[in-house]
């Protein structure tokens, strides 16, 4: 048996709803629980609204649904409340990880997991944050009492950190092929650890076209639908990781000496040192117009959709359903500008003629994303 923080007890023939983080913690904990408590039946709650962005949500959801279904446990999910998540940690948000932020969070959830156990007839529960290594397993117990005590709701606060317990969790992950985050899930807590990272926080990009950027959480969200359908067909995969050369534009906008703006389209990987350049068209060759300043080079809508064989109408259509990253690379490569060229290229309906004020603000960046090949 386990060691149990609040005492020993015999549990038979019962329900425990457990509440579920994310599959890295549910899955090693939820195989344990059945190990030691073989008469009982685990109902999982999965009831996060910390997690942010939505996508990142949706992914986790995911991954715990394949888990579950594996270990045979019925799932349940709570409402996405986001915005009472705010409200609930307001004031807190330079909290450090395991600090009062934290302690708001556990309670806001542990609340409602205790109401579902009610809700569905069911007055024992437990968590899966207790096998988290990044959660203060005091702080779950402290919450837990409470609740038990508010409730009535009786609270299993085991450990399964210790006795190399973690070290197990982590060949278990390993193994079943989870979804293995990189943090929280707190919107805060991400902004603090990046930070301390000096990393670009790109989690929260996403364009307004939709278009799934390389190494993104929607991208990673496409990827493991996708290793459900190969699994479903008995199919072998393998997730791997590939480093690269990562890139998000941020803002860009182009006028003229009139301040009268321009319908542009910068393509992927265009970048400007300084952010900033003025100038103005000087010459064309092969259907390229090139600018005077830092090497930018002009492509009109029309060329662009006879070497790409794309049907735009107008630059508005082009910036709202853009091609995909590897569409954009290939034209960029067809212009012999080559593999590791980072020279602007826009796009634009008429060709200007007069004075032009470009501001482009990108990153490019080292970075790891995720493949799946199929063995």
């Amino acid at each position: 048996m386990p060691r149990l923080f609040l005492g020993m007890w015999k549990l038979q023939g019962k329900n425990i709803l457990v509440h579920i983080c994310c599959s890295v913690d549910s899955h090693f904990f939820l195989q344990k629980l059945q190990a030691d408590f073989p008469q009982d039946k685990l109902i999982g709650f999965f009831y996060d609204p910390n997690i942010h962005p939505y996508s990142e949500y949706q992914l986790r959801y995911l991954d715990v649904q394949r888990s579950c279904k594996k270990l045979g446990i019925k799932l349940l999910e709570g409402e996405y409340d986001f915005e009472a998540w705010m409200q609930a940690v307001k004031g807190l948000e330079n909290e450090p990880e395991k600090g009062a932020r934290c302690e708001v969070c556990f309670d806001k959830r542990f609340e409602v997991s205790a109401y579902k156990a009610l809700e569905i007839g069911e007055k024992t529960m437990t968590t899966t944050l207790l096998v988290s290594p990044l959660k203060s397993q005091e702080q779950l117990q402290k919450s837990g009492a409470i609740f038990e005590q508010k409730h009535g709701v009786k609270f299993i606060a085991v450990d399964y950190r210790s006795g190399g317990g973690t070290q197990d969790q982590s060949r278990v992950t390993k193994e079943e092929k989870l979804y293995r985050q990189d943090y929280c899930g707190c919107i805060y807590g991400l902004t603090m650890q990046r930070e301390q990272q000096n990393r670009l926080m790109d989690e929260m990009f996403s364009p307004i076209s939709g278009v799934i950027l390389p190494a993104s959480i929607e991208e990673r969200l496409e990827m493991y639908k996708k290793r459900i359908e190969l699994e479903e067909k008995n199919i072998a995969y393998k997730i791997i990781k590939e480093k690269f050369l990562n890139y998000r534009q941020l803002s860009f906008k182009i006028t003229d000496n009139k301040n009268n703006s321009i319908e542009a389209y910068a393509l992927s990987y265009s970048t400007l040192p300084t952010n900033k350049a003025q100038g103005t068209i000087e010459f064309e060759d092969k259907n390229i117009h090139y600018f005077s300043r830092q090497e930018i080079k002009f492509v009109t809508l029309q060329n662009f959709n006879l070497a790409c064989g794309f049907h735009y109408k107008d630059i508005k259509e082009l910036i709202f359903n853009p091609p995909n990253f590897d569409e954009e690379l290939k034209f960029r490569n067809s212009l012999a500008c080559g593999s590791y060229d980072l020279t602007p290229l826009i796009i634009v309906e008429n060709i200007p003629q007069n004075k032009l004020s470009i501001e482009l603000h990108a990153k490019t960046y080292e970075d790891v994303k995720e493949k799946l090949i199929i063995v």
